[in-house]
């Protein structure tokens, strides 16, 4: 079957710094998938996970592992074979814990794998070694029984009982060689075992190193992220206050665009009066030529007023010429009247007088 998944949730990666061994370097630009892998072929677990097409965790769990539980949210293991720690950062409480508990699962599995390697080895080694132990006393006495055998067969020339005694020598001498075969191979795969605890033991102790380094580092993170806190808190405060101060800053500048709308406004209003200060400074210079012709022109009304008054005398006489000539026009007016009444009395008296006349002239 190979490898199967057999959970699986997101978390942030992160690894230990390989330098300082104290800061976490984020291994993942965003949360992504981790899963635990059992391979049945060689009974192992793993905790694998991919960001994109990079491997950023490929961690084999062993009975000497230990998952930690830092903080709320973020677990930590070390791997000795990779010679790192890892870190997890999960969204809630509950998948961390769910990661943990099935951490665990997976260890007690691999434990009891390796007991069971370790039984198998034992008993196979046990058994090499009586195998070793019997096959000298097999091969003598079936040394010994041979001639006899011979003897037999020769004696009572069958080729029966030859053929039964054959197989059974063969059959001794392959499972001898695949004995001895199996003794190098526990003994080649003791010493690699050997090796591996050896290495894993100085792990062990590098990574206890790490991981008291690693727990130091937490606390001092932790008081960093209580200062981190106390500043925050600090720097809300100033933002508030600065905020208050924007507003002020923002109602001074509205003051200010008005002042400077009404400054505007005045220097239109000063240009305008300089521009007229300018008119008047320039007919202040016509002022002179003006009082000169006022000077001429009130010479003028005089003599136009001693003309008038002149004119006035004689407009008086003449008034009275007039009233003169009036009265005397009425007289001659009365003088007229009489004369026409006087004539038309004449001229009655004519009228009757031709009458008469003719009348006269008639009666001839």
């Amino acid at each position: 079957m190979g490898e199967q998944p057999i959970f699986t949730t997101r978390a942030h990666v992160f690894q230990i710094d390989p330098t300082t061994k104290k800061n976490w370097v984020p291994a993942s630009k965003q949360a992504v998938t981790v899963s635990y892998f059992y391979d049945s072929t060689r009974n192992s677990y793993r905790i694998i996970s991919v960001d994109g097409s990079k491997v950023i965790i490929n961690s084999t769990i062993t009975p000497n592992m230990t998952f930690t539980k830092t903080s709320q949210k973020f677990g930590q293991w070390a791997d000795s074979r990779a010679n790192t720690v890892f870190g997890l950062g999960f969204a809630s409480e509950q998948q961390l814990a769910k990661f943990a508990e099935k951490f665990q699962e997976v260890k007690e599995a691999a434990k009891l794998a390796r007991d069971k390697s370790q039984e198998k080895t034992e008993t196979s080694s046990n058994y090499s070694q009586e195998s070793g132990r019997e096959t000298p006393s097999t091969n003598q006495e079936s040394g010994r029984a041979t001639p006899s055998t011979n003897k037999a067969s020769s004696m009572n020339g069958t080729d029966d009982e030859k053929i039964s005694h054959v197989p059974d020598n063969t059959v001794l001498k392959s499972e001898n060689d695949r004995l001895k075969t199996a003794i190098e191979q526990s003994n080649s795969n003791a010493k690699k075992w050997e090796t591996e605890l050896q290495a894993l033991r100085e792990n062990n102790v590098r990574l206890g190193d790490t991981l008291q380094e690693a727990n130091s580092s937490v606390e001092k993170w932790k008081t960093q992220a209580a200062v981190c806190q106390e500043e925050n808190t600090t720097l809300k405060k100033k933002i508030s206050e600065l905020e208050v101060q924007c507003k002020e800053m923002n109602k001074e500048k509205e003051r200010n665009a008005q002042l400077t709308v009404r400054v505007q406004q005045l220097e239109t209003e000063i240009q305008d009066k300089e521009q007229e200060l300018e008119n008047l400074r320039k007919q202040a210079e016509i002022i002179p030529q003006l009082m000169a012709e006022c000077e001429s022109v009130s010479a003028k009304l005089q003599a136009a007023e001693l003309a008038n008054k002149e004119s006035r005398g004689k407009v008086a006489t003449l008034q009275g010429e007039v009233e003169d000539s009036r009265q005397k026009h009425g007289h001659m007016k009365t003088e007229l009247k009489k004369f026409m009444d006087v004539l038309d009395g004449k001229i009655d008296e004519l009228h009757e007088v031709r009458q008469g006349l003719s009348k006269l002239g008639i009666d001839n």
